[in-house]
């Protein structure tokens, strides 16, 4: 709901959210940022798989799309504001010389439509508790009102949020490969499809295998089959999981598949391995 400002007679349009579902999100209307706490959401953003886990900073215009297929422990919080809480009243008797329909600039290219947004800028471990503080504040400031400036103040930490995360992914652009070797470390476990990872890094197959020939010597399928079974070794080595345990964990539909696979690859089998693997780590 807009807030109604109990200091003057107008309507700001903003909301906080402090317990945040994402039924209704993002927000018709509104610009949205979300904080991601606690726990970790699989679902469909733009058309694109992602897994949001913790801590982590959602980044949404209206025009985005965001279907969640699972939540765990989730904990979040939003604040969504309409396009024209940006905008800046002058004084009148500047008028003469600033134009009337000044805007804040600051962090719009965060919810701009791009083949390289993602919509979940990038952060820092450093980074996470500054802009935090500032979101929580933000929401605070919302409910208290606590004088005639609190619109002003909000909009202050509005500014140093956005400012940093624009900052932050201004200077560690990521590559669709970047972004496919997320998915895959982040999602391995589950089925991928190679229209997965395309949808991914929006680039057709041909474009996407190119990229990681010249990057990692494979394909990207291939990459996702030999981290599955980097995975599934350590498995082998270091837990008494069973066979058909390993291959759902790391992917695999049946085991029969894993143990075919596992040993193509591996020139022995996944119990050979085990044993072998285990005589070495025992004998250093």
């Amino acid at each position: 709901m807009p807030q109604i400002d109990r200091h003057k007679n107008r309507t700001v349009n903003i909301e906080f959210v402090a317990a945040e579902d994402f039924t209704h999100f993002p927000y018709p209307e509104r610009l949205t940022l979300a904080f991601v706490t606690n726990g970790s959401i699989k679902g469909i953003l733009n058309e694109r798989p992602v897994t949001i886990s913790a801590p982590a900073i959602l980044c949404l215009s209206a025009e985005d799309t965001l279907q969640v297929l699972d939540k765990h422990n989730v904990s979040a919080s939003s604040f969504c504001f309409h396009p024209d809480f940006l905008d800046s009243t002058p004084l009148s008797e500047t008028q003469d010389y600033f134009p009337t329909n000044l805007k804040i600039q600051t962090g719009l290219s965060l919810f701009r439509k791009s083949p390289a947004r993602t919509g979940i800028p990038r952060i820092t471990e450093k980074a996470y508790p500054q802009l935090f503080e500032w979101f929580f504040v933000l929401g605070t400031e919302v409910y208290a009102q606590s004088d005639a400036l609190w619109a002003c103040r909000i909009k202050k930490y509005l500014i140093q949020i956005l400012g940093m995360l624009e900052d932050l992914n201004r200077y560690s652009e990521r590559s669709p490969v970047d972004l496919v070797l997320e998915y895959i470390h982040t999602n391995y476990s589950d089925k991928i499809t190679l229209e997965d990872l395309t949808k991914c890094a929006y680039l057709n197959r041909v474009s996407l295998n190119k990229m990681f020939q010249e990057r990692c010597g494979c394909t990207a399928m291939a990459y996702l089959l030999s981290h599955r079974l980097k995975v599934a070794g350590d498995l082998l080595t270091h837990t008494d999981m069973s066979l058909n345990e390993i291959a759902r964990a790391t992917g695999f539909e049946y085991d029969t598949y894993f143990i075919k696979q596992f040993t193509a690859k591996r020139g022995l089998s996944p119990t050979a391995y085990r044993e072998a693997s285990r005589k070495f780590s025992a004998a250093q």
